[in-house]
């Protein structure tokens, strides 16, 4: 991470408003249009979203967010997934000693609870 903070523009603070107020209008206009049809509602729901995001987008956060999502995606390109057959043999080993795990523990718990009920009586 930087150790500098980036520098905010003074209308930042007016853009996350604006990303407020339209949000509150979407979940109000929501509630208030109730009654009209799901499709238009969820249409108007997207649009005033998409604005949002274009509005949050365009301050320092909002920038330096981009370029994390930019560079994130770069690095996904560079990981080396595994095969099919790599995933499906890893999962079985697993599956295997957290069975062995579950016995042990079971036998442990049976064998101290058959104890303790022979102390106790």
């Amino acid at each position: 991470m930087n150790s500098k903070a980036e520098p905010e523009s003074r209308l930042d603070s007016v853009k996350w408003l604006l990303v407020v107020v339209l949000v509150a209008a979407g979940v109000g206009g929501n509630v208030y249009f109730s009654g009209q049809s799901l499709l238009y509602r969820v249409v108007a729901l997207l649009a005033l979203a998409a604005i949002a995001a274009f509005v949050a987008l365009q301050t320092a956060k909002g920038a330096a967010f981009w370029k994390l999502a930019k560079e994130a995606k770069v690095e996904i390109r560079k990981v080396v997934w595994p095969t099919r057959q790599e995933a499906t043999q890893t999962t079985l080993i697993v599956v295997v000693f957290v069975l062995v795990a579950a016995l042990i523990l079971w036998g442990l718990d049976s064998g101290l609870g058959w104890l303790a009920s022979q102390i106790i009586g």
